[in-house]
């Protein structure tokens, strides 16, 4: 899963690049162009991104160590 959420990663990295809309003057619901409401869809993308980072690629055991340091009190 973890190649899978760097993937999208670098997918994003890729399509953040929305050269393809810089001269587009359509209004999206009648007053934000289509440009800004893109990068509005790729924010919430990015988030989406980010959580599936944190579930599926975060390494475990840094997480386990810093615990086993605070309840041992100090560092090991």
């Amino acid at each position: 899963m973890k190649i899978f959420v760097y993937a999208l990663i670098a997918l994003l990295a890729i399509i953040h690049q929305d050269f393809w809309w810089w001269d587009n003057k359509t209004l999206v619901f009648g007053f934000m162009p289509l440009g800004l409401f893109y990068h509005a869809l790729f924010s919430c993308m990015a988030a989406g991104v980010w959580a599936m980072a944190i579930k599926w690629a975060w390494p475990s055991d840094i997480e386990e160590w810093a615990e086993s340091a605070d309840e041992q009190g100090g560092e090991q």
